[in-house]
């Protein structure tokens, strides 16, 4: 199976995980390519709708069914939209 190759602007779906939960906003679009990784995988610099920053990510992290069904729709940028990681869950020991 070939891995799916995405270019700049294509709106992607991430993969649940213990950052991302499932009933979160996993929707981002790729705002630029990177050179593979030492494991042969595709890199991707991404940016969540209503962040200020930018993410790297590998093609492994991209969900694509849910990136299918998606297709070129835009992010949308709304307060609602939870962070996948809060500082208030954060435990630092004493």
């Amino acid at each position: 199976m070939s891995p799916n190759v995405f270019a700049v602007d294509d709106v992607i779906v991430l993969k649940a995980s213990l950052m991302r939960k499932g009933t979160g906003d996993r929707t981002c679009r790729i705002v630029g390519l990177l050179p593979a990784a030492d494991s042969g995988e595709q890199q991707y610099r991404v940016r969540f709708g209503n962040e200020s920053f930018e993410r790297r990510i590998v093609a492994s992290d991209i969900d694509s069914p849910a990136t299918a069904s998606a297709g070129k729709e835009e992010t949308s940028s709304e307060a609602a939209c939870e962070p996948w990681l809060k500082p208030a869950s954060i435990r630092v020991g004493k």
